[in-house]
């Protein structure tokens, strides 16, 4: 069973920054395409962006195009989002999800097979 451990998250204001990191406990991570989403209490859980399991292939929701870069170190097993310009909208939830085995990452949630405890990020106006 993969586990997935996020950290990073916290408050900040306006126009701040944080980096999320997400660790994996296999080594097989490298074989793994990986997903942030996130969710706010009483809304759906939401796509934020994805990575192949190369890197070479990465795809963000319109809404964070721009602002966050999503990245990965497959010797430490672990993939980063890197959130800039963050705006009170992106308070949430942020979850990392692990698609084992998959080249390509996904915008559903469904697709992914083991998920992250989540992380706090609140961003104050």
């Amino acid at each position: 069973q993969v586990q997935l451990v996020e950290s990073g998250g916290g408050l900040v204001q306006a126009g701040g920054s944080l980096r999320l990191s997400c660790a994996a406990s296999k080594r097989a991570f490298s074989t793994y395409a990986m997903g942030w989403f996130r969710q706010v209490p009483g809304k759906e859980r939401e796509f934020v962006a994805t990575i192949s399991w190369t890197g070479g292939y990465i795809y963000y929701a319109d809404f964070v195009k721009g602002r966050f870069t999503i990245s990965r170190d497959n010797t430490k097993y672990a993939v980063y989002l890197q959130m800039n310009s963050l705006k009170p909208e992106d308070t949430a939830v942020y979850y990392c999800a692990a698609r084992i085995n998959i080249t390509l990452g996904s915008d559903r949630e469904d697709e992914y097979d083991c998920w992250g405890q989540g992380t706090q990020v609140t961003v104050s106006s």
